[in-house]
């Protein structure tokens, strides 16, 4: 099962690195408040470049003057079951200590050359609801 790692990250702005093992990187995004623990939060996540697999287990101090220079902790980590990916959306399930249950990762817009994505919480209300109403439509797969 592919993992998931969270990074406390105090670089020139204090953010978290939330980054998901896929297609042989870590797809990575900056999350300046921090992923959501909470369902119905939603929470900016900006694309920022893949990082090699072995960067995962990374804690310690960039120095400064360095990209993302500061000091680097493992907030959370753990597994992840994807559950739907297309360009614009990325649904998955996270396994860990901290970050556990339904997140979606959703594009909304491109910023300064940036992918501006959503991160949040999904409840499991929610996709009750979703479920109902797609059998009530006739909707099911």
């Amino acid at each position: 099962m592919p993992y998931f790692v969270v990074q406390e990250h105090w670089a020139t702005a204090h953010h978290f690195d939330f980054r998901l093992e896929m297609d042989t990187v870590l797809k990575s995004w900056a999350v300046p408040k921090g992923p959501p623990v909470e369902s119905g939060v939603r929470r900016l996540a900006v694309a920022v470049d893949d990082h090699s697999l072995d960067y995962g287990s990374f804690e310690g101090t960039i120095p400064g003057g360095e990209y993302g220079g500061g000091k680097v902790e493992i907030w959370d980590k753990g597994e992840y079951e994807l559950i739907e990916r297309t360009p614009k959306l990325i649904r998955f399930e996270l396994h860990g200590s901290k970050l556990n249950g339904e997140y979606a990762l959703v594009y909304f817009k491109e910023e300064r050359g940036k992918a501006q994505w959503l991160i949040l919480k999904k409840s499991k209300e929610t996709e009750n609801l979703r479920e109902k109403s797609k059998r009530k439509s006739g909707n099911v797969k």
